[in-house]
């Protein structure tokens, strides 16, 4: 099965660099994708129903966007950002467009993961900040995101797994990394050393996602 393969010969000069632009997708993705999902998230938590700025209206618009676009399939959303990627970032294949696709499609499941770890806060601790005179961004800055914090790290642990996985699959339309070197090198050219080669990386990305992870959340914990 792999006596053939051309593994040492792409390493250096395939898969090194697709192995970067897959960790770079996944960098900023995660970059833009989380900083949203705290902006929104926090404005679902705050304008609900007995929330610091209740806004139902607003709340229900937010919600509804949100749920829309977390059941739109990923890749077909990705796929129909192509106009708007081509004017964000002059091209619609490539690292910097999966980057955009990527972060408007994670940004829905980091909003309504900051939303469910902010609920999880208790509520005596919103009260006694009020008590001692606190303005609604104290107590979401000092109060909701630190408490929250350790329940936010374990969420966003799935959210990056997750990001990993989309990144890869986004290798099948464009997206450079390694999902489109396994596919294009691996699978299409019957070459299972390059193909089980980045199999064995991704498995390591994982697990180095889930160790960091769990080590982070007993610190804060």
């Amino acid at each position: 099965m792999f006596e053939n393969t051309q593994l040492a010969e792409y390493l250096p000069d395939v898969i090194v660099p697709a192995l970067l632009a897959t960790f770079k997708i996944m960098f900023f993705s995660a970059l833009i994708s989380m900083a949203l999902g705290v902006v929104f998230g926090v404005l679902l938590f705050i304008t609900g129903r007995g929330g610091l700025w209740e806004k139902p209206a607003l709340h229900a618009v937010l919600g509804k966007i949100t749920d829309v676009l977390r059941a739109f399939p990923t890749m077909i959303l990705i796929v129909s950002l192509a106009p708007m990627t081509r004017l964000l970032v002059g091209t619609a294949v490539g690292a910097d467009a999966a980057i955009v696709g990527i972060s408007v499609a994670c940004t829905p499941f980091a909003t309504r993961m900051i939303e469910n770890s902010l609920q999880t806060v208790d509520p005596n601790l919103i009260k006694a900040a009020r008590s001692f005179g606190a303005s609604n961004f104290q107590i979401i800055y000092r109060v909701l995101l630190v408490e929250a914090l350790p329940s936010i790290v374990s969420n966003y642990t799935i959210l990056l797994i997750n990001m990993l996985n989309v990144s890869t699959i986004a290798g099948a339309v464009g997206a450079g990394g390694l999902g489109a070197v396994a596919l294009t090198y691996g699978y299409q050219r019957f070459d299972y050393g390059i193909m089980y080669f980045i199999v064995i990386i991704l498995l390591i990305i994982v697990l180095s996602i889930q160790g960091t992870s769990k080590w982070l959340f007993q610190k804060l914990k």
